[in-house]
């Protein structure tokens, strides 16, 4: 087996990391009790422009809070893009909801507001849109329809940190948005989330269910609600606050590897790429391409084989929910454009340590045919 000689994401860790760490292990408090994760919860708040910001045990669990409270359940539907992880749906499931699939724009990949607009019912409560692979969504045109319709938006921001919409961070539009710290995100924590929202009723409501429903500040072990054990710990509070100080460098790197590969790659024949809306900016967690195998001379399951061999690692774009085996017994519709960017596209390499002649290797690879 080929050994990994550029990885297509993964966490960059260094000596400010381990410091701090440290510092968590050192103070006694490991686990979800200690002062690293309020204040994590803070600078996290702070830096995205929302009032409140929960830590949850990942991002999962924050779309699962976040539907909590909100009061989504049975005879609910919400609707969520064709193309994302499947963990944007599962969490509709756990609350008894219905997920209903709608398709995305081929140029953003990014849910379509019109698709939007024609699943709405008498039943739906809520909408979930997702910043995929950090490229912005049309939230003007989707906070407008929830507006209309009366739905709730959670905006599914897992790898979107740092990527803005008419220079607002994303994740802030909607009631509630959410983000992810696992190994492979824009920072990350080891495992992890965050749920932010400016409304201070469902911060409160948010803090008491990710700690069982624990009341505070009472001596007797109190549940008000059945809640969960969704807690973040001190020590991954720790990394996130590490992590948070070279975020920057992070997106900026991201950036510049983008850039470099749509100047690489700009013209040649049966190869494309996610676009951004003019009012958005991406954070480009992963950099991803579209083949189009009749003048590119190559399908996008053989580049694959070929990058792989060469020690770079890739992966294709999420099989849209309607293929889920998990979901065969649901009924979600076929969704064609979803369907054509999965049999087209392709994640390259975004590390936010690569370097310029880690890109332009790949890239030369990418075009030995």
């Amino acid at each position: 087996m080929t050994s990994i000689r550029i990885p297509l994401d993964a966490p960059n860790i260094g000596e400010l990391e381990k410091e701090y760490v440290l510092r968590a292990l050192e103070s006694g408090y490991v686990s979800s009790i200690g002062p690293l994760v309020s204040e994590f919860e803070g600078r996290f708040a702070g830096y995205v422009g929302a009032r409140y910001a929960v830590a949850t045990v990942n991002g999962t669990a924050a779309i699962h809070l976040a539907l909590r409270l909100l009061g989504i359940g049975p005879g609910d539907e919400v609707i969520v893009p064709a193309l994302t992880f499947i963990a944007t749906a599962n969490p509709v499931v756990y609350v008894g909801a219905t997920p209903v699939v709608v398709d995305v724009d081929p140029l953003t990949w990014n849910i379509d507001p019109d698709e939007v607009e024609r699943a709405v019912t008498d039943r739906t409560r809520a909408v979930i849109p997702v910043h995929l692979y950090g490229n912005p969504a049309d939230m003007s045109r989707l906070m407008d329809i929830a507006r209309r319709h009366g739905l709730y938006v959670i905006e599914d921001a897992a790898e979107a940190l740092g990527a803005t919409y008419n220079g607002q961070h994303v994740g802030t539009f909607g009631d509630i948005g959410i983000f992810s710290f696992n190994g492979n995100k824009v920072i990350t924590t080891g495992g992890g989330g965050m749920l932010v929202t400016n409304d201070p009723d469902l911060a409160a409501r948010a803090r008491l269910l990710v700690n069982q429903g624990r009341a505070f500040g009472v001596m007797e072990y109190e549940h008000l609600e059945i809640g969960y054990n969704f807690r973040l710990t001190n020590t991954q509070a720790a990394l996130g606050l590490a992590q948070m100080e070279r975020l920057e460098q992070f997106l900026a790197t991201k950036r510049r590897n983008a850039s470099l590969y749509r100047e690489l790659l700009n013209k040649v024949p049966g190869l494309g790429w996610q676009q951004e809306l003019h009012e958005g900016r991406s954070s480009w967690w992963l950099f991803s391409i579209l083949v189009n195998p009749n003048d590119f001379g190559q399908d996008r399951y053989a580049l694959a084989r070929r990058l792989q061999g060469a020690g770079i690692q890739v992966r294709p774009l999420f099989l849209p929910l309607s293929r889920q085996p998990a979901y065969a017994g649901y009924g979600l519709k076929t969704c064609p454009v979803a369907e054509s960017l999965h049999r087209r596209g392709l994640n390259l390499p975004s590390a936010s340590f690569l370097t310029e002649e880690d890109v332009r290797y790949v890239c030369q690879v990418l075009l030995e045919r």
